[in-house]
């Protein structure tokens, strides 16, 4: 009697240790560590290995700040305090110059990463907001890492595009006309080409060389969207772009300007292409996912659960490691009560 209940129960036990592995194994390629509240975008720095995540904090303080990780443990190893609230972050690698965007306050700061001192401060919209008319506000950012120059969306009804050198942080040119709410951006800087989307559906070329738009395109997309943010492949010559009200993300062929295909995935936010192991990230703020896509097959790999709202993501110089800020949900009236926090999910 006792070997025929030992048999009966060998798979029930079988099962559950199977279980408990998987969830092991689950739980020890990702690891969550709060941070601060109001985090926004994060860049990884590539010449000294450091993770940067910029903070605008509760809506009670003054000011934000930049908190500079450890990559591995995510422990906070600096605190580099902002006289103004960040939210976009870019980085230039070769000049080891950090910079954000501080979206309510109309500027961009400068940080220089060997020192971690604020070596510029530029503000780029002086027009102040009115019941009538709310000026373009500050969103992503990007660098050119040839000619060091930087690029900014400002994000309005009439969006425009800033750009500004690198080291001064002077307004070189103010690009005009790039449609409503155009947020997101990226650089080809091999083909001397920045490209952006918009609310209106449409893809947009601008030429480096000239700082111009050469190019303007309507996507073929029925329906309502919110495009946002962009990763490129430019090997492939293909753009990813984040759909924030379909459940999508559109890719496009950077040559042709044709919508090649869409990935079903819920509502995107952000969107990271992967070179060395051809994959794409996805944040999924309302469902509180991250999806693993394989860009060869256009399939979802992988989905990762969050502890909140994700938005942002990072890359490690090695593409094995991705990171990604998660928000937790908060409004005028009720401010989160714990920290955002920061996801390390190891590839």
């Amino acid at each position: 009697m006792t070997m025929q209940r030992n048999s009966l129960f060998r798979p029930l036990l079988l099962v559950t240790a199977l279980f408990s592995a998987g969830a092991f194994a689950e739980e020890a390629q990702t690891l969550t560590q709060p941070v601060s509240k109001g985090l926004y975008e994060l860049a990884y720095g590539q010449s000294s290995p450091q993770l940067y995540v910029a903070s605008a904090g509760s809506r009670q303080e003054t000011g934000g700040a930049v908190y500079v990780l450890n990559p591995q443990s995510l422990k906070t190893e600096q605190v580099i305090k902002e006289p103004l609230k960040p939210f976009g972050v870019a980085i230039d690698n070769t000049q080891h110059i950090l910079y954000t965007g501080n979206t309510r306050d109309g500027s961009i700061t400068a940080i220089d990463l060997k020192t971690h001192k604020i070596i510029a401060q530029q503000v780029v919209e002086t027009r102040q907001r009115t019941e009538s008319f709310r000026p373009p506000q500050i969103r992503e950012i990007t660098v050119d890492p040839t000619t060091h120059q930087v690029y900014a969306t400002g994000v309005g009804a009439e969006s425009v595009v800033w750009v500004l050198d690198g080291k001064s942080l002077k307004v070189i040119k103010t690009i005009t006309g790039v449609g409503k709410m155009a947020t997101g951006l990226a650089i080809d800087a091999s083909q001397h080409a920045l490209y952006l989307s918009n609310a209106d559906a449409e893809w947009i070329k601008i030429d480096t060389q000239n700082n111009s738009i050469v190019k303007r395109t309507k996507l073929d997309l029925p329906g309502d969207h919110m495009l946002l943010n962009v990763s490129l492949d430019t090997a492939g010559h293909r753009a990813f772009i984040a759909d924030f009200k379909q459940p999508q993300v559109v890719v496009i062929d950077t040559q042709t300007n044709k919508v090649l295909t869409s990935i079903k995935v819920p509502e995107s936010l952000g969107v990271l292409f992967n070179t060395q192991r051809q994959e794409l990230y996805v944040t999924h703020r309302k469902a509180g996912t991250v999806s693993i896509v394989d860009t060869k097959t256009y399939q979802v790999k992988r989905t990762v659960k969050t502890d909140g709202m994700p938005n942002s993501l990072a890359l490690s110089d090695k593409g094995d490691v991705l990171y990604v800020t998660v928000k937790q949900p908060s409004s005028r009236e009720k401010e989160a009560t714990q920290p955002d926090t920061v996801l390390r999910i190891t590839l």
